[in-house]
């Protein structure tokens, strides 16, 4: 298991709206899960066992909380350490009337590696991580190898690695280490096309009309036993 060393974010002091604060007061209690050095009872904490969905990094929520609303047969565990991006998705949780979202704020390698138990997951989202452009940073983006063996063997075989940016070199960076996994499969030639459920965050609709260009990659977690 990789051990923690450099970081992919910098902690940033946002400030929270009143209504996020509320929703941290209010609804933190039951949606927000405390990090743990040990397996979580997912089972437990969501109240029934379903198919489950870790996203690391979700930003203000809005992407996360739709795809929530429109699947309601699954659990989303969101992890993501800026607090006023957890206030936002408590609030749109509240306005949306959901309950099968719960959220971790905290370091998402921590999480996987001491929280979620080895082939538990349908699927981890990655979408639009930091791409910490300049060279001498690429060493702090969060596609990595040791990360990407790490969330491989939190998913089930058949489960799918999902990632997403509006980089190209990021992309190209995202292909080179997926492809260099031996527990993934790609299911496409190369980069996938955007699935209609994942529906374009506000910073994407942004970047789209900028002219920017966005790159798919989802990735199957195979049966290395069963080739």
């Amino acid at each position: 298991m990789p051990q923690r060393g450099v970081r992919s974010f910098v902690l940033r002091t946002g400030r929270l709206t009143s209504g996020q604060a509320r929703a941290l007061s209010e609804l933190g209690p039951r949606s927000l899960v405390a990090y743990q050095a040990e397996i979580v009872d997912w089972d437990a904490r969501f109240g029934r066992r379903a198919p489950r969905v870790l996203e690391i990094g979700f930003g203000m929520g809005e992407a996360t909380a739709q795809l929530a609303r429109q699947q309601p047969e699954r659990d989303f565990i969101g992890v993501e350490v800026h607090t006023p991006g957890v206030g936002s998705l408590l609030l749109r949780m509240r306005e949306l009337g959901l309950d099968n979202v719960r959220i971790v704020q905290h370091d998402a390698v921590e999480v996987l590696r001491d929280m979620v138990a080895p082939g538990s997951l349908d699927a981890v989202h990655v979408y639009f991580p930091d791409p910490w452009h300049k060279k001498r940073h690429h060493k702090r983006r969060l596609i990595q190898p040791a990360l990407v063996t790490l969330v491989a063997s939190r998913l089930r075989p058949g489960g799918l690695l999902h990632c997403a940016t509006d980089w190209q070199d990021y992309a190209e960076h995202m292909l080179r280490v997926l492809q260099g996994e031996a527990a993934l499969r790609n299911t496409a030639q190369g980069y996938s096309q955007r699935p209609s459920w994942r529906m374009p965050s506000r910073f994407e609709q942004r970047g789209l009309r900028l002219g920017h260009g966005v790159w798919d990659l989802i990735f199957e977690r195979h049966d290395l036993a069963g080739g």
